[in-house]
């Protein structure tokens, strides 16, 4: 005979019903007001060379610091962070620039790998990894996780939507179950400049649909000193969407290390319209190579002169955003020779820069393959003379820096290290 108990414990198969009217109403939990809330999947996509993981890194300082949200409110309580960052080292790029925006290290946790059931180690893979990262993540109680990028959450096609969907889902079901917020990175597609910036978000469109948040960055289309790159909510399902802040991104010594420097960003006014119309003002609607009349490897080398034109950048990553865009792997080769872009060997990869950039580690032009320089401590510095004033202080009355901590100003530079 089955007892109650038993039937409770082997529930029948089927779908279940809940009642509306027995669910409590709940408010929206917002960890910054209107822009990120716990339980629930955030987007930041953006243009190449507008800080898209050192923007995610300050706001992992600010939860971490307990510091000052780009609007001023200050965070109302110091909470855990957890990243996994598929392209940066940790120790020479991601702890640089958190210490750098004033984070409090002790409550950031960074993903470095998996092991799996046999004791073996590998690097972590977001696409099979959601459920035992839950496990770690039960450990700290995050507030906030990062994921950049996200598209590495997709076991297959990233443009097909209903692959997206499906490998998004338990990334979504995760956020809820522990409360906390996902932030995930991506880009924007080449060519799109001019569109609504929800509708350029790289691969499906199902990244934009699933987040109930999308951020997006857009930078000047010419850089000038009374032009500032734009954070811009571009979506939101659970609140206002439209609006956001201008900010710079500079370089500092990082605190306690004299002889390293790291980006930061220094955070401007805020803005008011639509997402389009924000992006619109300050971006110029730039054609393709193809209606320009550009031959694939001019094409290339635009590419390649825009995407380090705010400094070094991983090869891995230069790649994928060049194949998304359609640009061939050997034509993207071709015009780096032509360029003499530079090749680095750092600890976790190659890393290309631009010739009018010198790096403390040793680089003897292209050097992919044959042995490199280990440079995991490099310092950059972009040659030439600096631009007349300086960024940090001529904002420094109306820009806020992560942790309340003001960059000092002795090395400004534009652009992302």
């Amino acid at each position: 005979m089955t007892t109650a108990w038993d039937e409770k414990a082997t529930p029948t198969p089927g779908v279940s019903l809940t009642c509306a009217k027995s669910i409590q109403p709940e408010k929206i939990a917002w960890i910054w007001q209107e822009w990120l809330a716990a339980g629930k999947l955030h987007i930041l996509a953006g243009m190449a060379g507008t800080g898209k993981t050192t923007l995610a890194l300050a706001v992992a300082a600010m939860l971490s610091s307990r510091g000052r949200w780009p609007d001023g409110t200050v965070c109302h309580t110091a909470a855990d962070v957890v990243m996994w960052s598929g392209e940066d080292d940790a120790a020479d790029t991601l702890v640089p620039r958190l210490l750098a925006m004033g984070a409090d290290v002790a409550r950031v946790h960074l993903i470095t790998g998996t092991v799996d059931d046999n004791g073996r180690r590998r690097g972590f893979d977001p696409s099979v990894d959601i459920p035992v990262l839950e496990k770690a993540l039960l450990r700290v109680n995050p507030r906030l996780l990062v994921l950049d990028p996200i598209s590495s959450a997709v076991s297959r096609d990233s443009h097909q939507n209903t692959e997206v969907r499906r490998s998004l889902q338990p990334v979504v079901d995760l956020a809820g179950r522990l409360g906390c917020a996902v932030l995930g990175i991506t880009h924007f597609t080449k060519g799109t400049a001019g569109r609504d910036p929800l509708e350029r978000v790289t691969g499906s469109l199902a990244f934009g649909a699933f987040a109930r948040v999308v951020w997006a960055t857009i930078k000047p289309a010419q850089e000038s000193d009374d032009q500032q790159r734009r954070l811009i909510r571009t979506k939101s399902n659970i609140g206002p969407d439209g609006g956001g802040f201008e900010y710079d991104l500079t370089q500092t010594t990082v605190p306690g290390h004299s002889e390293l420097y790291a980006s930061c960003i220094l955070w401007g006014e805020a803005l008011e319209g639509s997402a389009r119309e924000l992006a619109g003002q300050i971006e110029e609607e730039k054609a393709s190579g193809e209606e320009k009349g550009l031959s694939p490897r001019e094409e290339a080398t635009e590419f390649l002169l825009d995407i380090l034109s705010d400094g070094p950048r991983m090869q891995k990553e230069i790649v994928e955003i060049a194949d998304q865009d359609g640009i061939a792997l050997k034509t993207l080769k071709r015009a780096k020779k032509d360029e003499g872009i530079v090749s680095t060997k750092l600890a976790n990869g190659w890393q290309w820069s631009l010739k009018n950039w010198v790096t403390g580690a040793d680089t003897d032009g292209d050097q992919e393959g044959q042995g490199g320089q280990e440079g995991h401590n490099s310092i950059y510095r972009k040659t030439g003379p600096l631009a007349d004033g300086d960024p940090t202080e001529s904002r420094q009355n109306q820009a806020i820096c992560q942790g309340g901590h003001i960059p000092d100003g002795n090395t400004p530079m534009d652009g992302e290290v």
